[in-house]
């Protein structure tokens, strides 16, 4: 028996397409496979039979081709999910974020864009494409070796310490190990980079109990550690510590992985709601449906070098495939 635990959370479509392969030849020689996704549609590419859990039970079991994605996704959440993708009227307003022809010690190679106010810009490419080493290097977690990133009217050498106080906030692929720490509590998590603001306990306790109604985090409270949350609610405690400390410009790198689709949902709409606010928002993701869903332009990064950005709407999946893959377009595409 092979226990298959997110396997693709971190695989390009093609490696994943080589997964699938491989798990439907193992089926077909005797092999019983358990597949745990939060990807529904590879749910229903690959299984024959499903069970959905919710909060530690299983809730429906039966055969995949008698039931419908959208009825799997209500069992998992236990609601009617609708507008998974909520992308409300934006109008873009002046730009907050500039790279001009940035390049990293080894990634990217060379990456321009323009992100402007009451915007979510998508950064779309393969694993190791350079897509997470530019946010890194627009938070000066890494080196500048050409080029220039402008945060406002400021140009020039920066740190993270300095991107933190002129509005930035990053919020890293790898929560873990980077983006939270896991074994002190919510409350700390959450208001640790501007501790100093209070001083009394029982106003820090407070505070966090207000991000987590507003952020919809299922926990214990405040004083619960990082590390007993699921992935989902730990990634919305991720988000809230830069939405506590007034972050206008947002650096997410793959901001809903391993999270399943009811923490989704509610990060989606978080990040609608961030645009409508005026704030500013760099997404990378590995996820195109995501993409395509809920940004306003996407560019593709290809072996260091990022396309200009163009419309969420003059892309698909296919299109953006083949430009982060090097692969010309065809007429007909």
């Amino acid at each position: 028996m092979l226990v298959l635990d997110e396997p693709t959370s971190s695989l390009t479509q093609a490696d994943a397409q080589k997964l699938f392969t491989l798990v439907r030849r193992l089926r077909d020689q005797g092999q019983s496979v358990i597949y745990i996704s939060h990807f529904l549609e590879e749910v229903q590419a690959l299984s024959e039979r499903y069970t959905v859990l919710r909060d530690g039970r299983s809730v429906a079991t039966g055969e995949t081709a008698g039931i419908t994605m959208d009825r799997i996704a209500e069992l998992m959440v236990g609601r009617h999910v609708d507008e998974l993708y909520r992308r409300s009227p934006r109008r873009p307003g002046a730009p907050v974020l500039e790279c001009v022809a940035v390049a990293g010690p080894r990634r990217p190679g060379r990456a321009s864009l323009v992100l402007r106010r009451s915007e979510v810009l998508g950064l779309a490419g393969v694993v190791g494409a350079g897509r997470s080493e530019l946010l890194r290097a627009i938070f000066a977690l890494e080196r500048v070796r050409s080029g220039e990133v402008r945060v406002g009217a400021f140009a020039g050498p920066s740190s993270p310490l300095h991107r933190w106080r002129q509005g930035l906030g990053f919020l890293c692929e790898d929560r873990k190990n980077e983006g939270l720490a896991l074994d002190r509590s919510l409350e700390e998590n959450l208001t640790l980079p501007r501790l100093g603001r209070f001083l009394r306990p029982a106003a820090l306790a407070a505070e966090t109990r207000d991000w987590i109604a507003r952020l919809g985090v299922r926990c214990a409270g405040p004083h619960q550690p990082a590390r007993q949350l699921s992935g989902g609610n730990q990634q919305k405690i991720a988000l809230g510590r830069l939405l506590r400390n007034g972050a206008d410009v947002l650096l997410l790198d793959e901001p809903t992985r391993g999270v399943d689709i009811g923490a989704k949902q509610q990060i989606y709409r978080l990040i609608d709601e961030l645009a409508g606010q005026g704030r500013a928002v760099l997404m990378v993701s590995s996820y195109l449906p995501e993409l395509l869903g809920t940004c306003d332009r996407i560019a593709v990064m290809c072996r260091g070098e990022l396309s200009p950005a163009r419309p969420a709407g003059e892309w698909t999946e296919h299109r953006i495939m083949l430009a982060a893959t090097g692969t010309a377009l065809p007429e007909h595409a």
